[in-house]
């Protein structure tokens, strides 16, 4: 244990002397050694709009890239939609998007190239991100090193530490398996503990069907102690990612695939997921001129509201970007009363929300104060305010209240 802090402590001051002595970090370029640093346009000052900046990582043939990131500091967005980055292992297998504060585990190519891209939109910036790549060996095994290409008829994978002791905080582990054409991948898990969500925010496994992740071919999303049920491809590609944060562990999990034909169907296949089932809501309102001529007032009492709302909490405006006739807030949560489906996001012991505010002179909110918020969540988790939502100035009366309400069935 001495040994590998002595070496951690070395590679620390080695990264800090050469950031001191580097050269300011450019929009992309190719890279190539043993070890280096990559960053956004500028870092560490605020990274420009619309820029889309790509770095091609080499080390030496038989390696393997790890990227690991030390800061991150992007436009924050539960889908990672405006700014982000891309890491792919080679060109085209991506490992991760990654946007907001939160800083992902490292990242493993499964060969000796790794592609960095980042994409900034026209608006919110920040100070963008800095990252330290290394050459590892193929097999090194440990807490920091998970994931990889499995091609073998069957097998297993599992996190890191399993099973001595619990997995580590703050890792980001894929596996691709890739079967021959006119087979497909099943995946069972024999044991399963990740820590517990209702929506699977924090540490979680995703199944995707092909090589990358893609939410539009997402199989599942898990969480929680109870094992998934088995999963099939629907091609003779899957991509399977743990992803753990910076807080809570577990024991983890041990799954095993088998290739099978592809008329191979198990006696029962049940649905496939561990986030809550779909709940009726109202579906929101679009931003559109009429809608933002009504007269703003408020509508209902309180409680009226309360019940009639998918998502109740208190917060302060941190930051708004105004899109077209709407604004997009991030709002800093001070209280959760109800929480619905909408997204929320955490950064250690902050927690903050997107809400779009169709019409953003009603209600009209400004940055630095703090208001109580109702409304609706819309597909993508955001949160959306229209005209006839209640939106009002907070104060610490309304607390009691809110309390009052929380504990009450509508």
């Amino acid at each position: 244990m001495g040994t590998q802090l002595w070496i951690l402590l070395v590679l620390c001051e080695a990264v800090w002397t050469q950031t001191l002595r580097r050269p300011p970090f450019t929009c992309g370029g190719n890279l190539t050694g043993e070890s280096g640093l990559v960053g956004s346009q500028g870092y560490p000052g605020v990274y420009p709009p619309n820029t889309r900046c790509v770095w091609r990582l080499t080390v030496p043939e038989g390696r393997l890239v790890v990227l690991s990131f030390r800061f991150m500091d992007l436009e924050s967005d539960s889908l990672c939609r405006y700014d982000y980055v891309d890491v792919y292992s080679g060109h085209a297998h991506r490992l991760g998007r990654f946007c907001g504060t939160s800083l992902p585990g490292p990242l493993v190519a499964t060969g000796n190239k790794m592609t960095v891209k980042m994409v900034s939109d026209a608006n919110t910036a920040g100070s963008g991100f800095f990252a330290v790549y290394s050459a590892a060996h193929p097999h090194q095994r440990g807490e920091q090193y998970c994931g990889g290409r499995l091609e073998k008829p069957s097998g297993s994978f599992y996190t890191p530490n399993w099973p001595e002791k619990d997995y580590p905080a703050g890792v980001t582990c894929s596996w691709h398996i890739l079967a021959p054409k006119h087979q497909i991948i099943e995946v069972r898990f024999e044991k399963f503990d990740v820590e517990r969500d209702n929506y699977c925010r924090y540490d979680h496994v995703s199944i995707f069907n092909g090589p990358e992740i893609n939410d539009a071919r997402k199989i599942g999303k898990f969480c929680g102690d109870s094992p998934p049920a088995p999963v099939l491809s629907e091609g003779n590609q899957l991509l399977v990612q743990f992803l753990s944060d910076l807080s809570l562990t577990a024991d983890g999990f041990i799954a095993h695939y088998t290739f099978r034909p592809k008329k191979y169907l198990p006696p029962t296949l049940p649905s496939i997921t561990t986030t809550p089932p779909a709940t009726t809501r109202p579906i929101p309102l679009k931003y559109s001129a009429s809608l933002c001529q009504q007269k703003c007032t408020k509508r209902g009492s309180l409680q009226t509201n309360y019940c009639s709302s998918n998502f109740v909490l208190t917060g302060s405006v941190i930051s708004g970007v105004v899109r077209g006739g709407s604004l997009l807030a991030t709002v800093s949560i001070l209280s959760l009363y109800k929480e619905g489906d909408v997204a929320i996001q955490q950064a250690g012991k902050t927690m903050s929300i997107k809400i779009t505010i169709l019409c953003r002179k009603c209600p009209l909110v400004r940055r630095g104060l703090s208001y109580l918020f109702m409304g609706q969540a819309d597909e993508n988790g955001r949160g959306t305010i229209g005209p006839q939502h209640l939106v009002m100035a907070f104060k610490s009366r309304n607390q009691k209240d809110l309390s009052f309400l929380k504990n009450q069935r509508c």
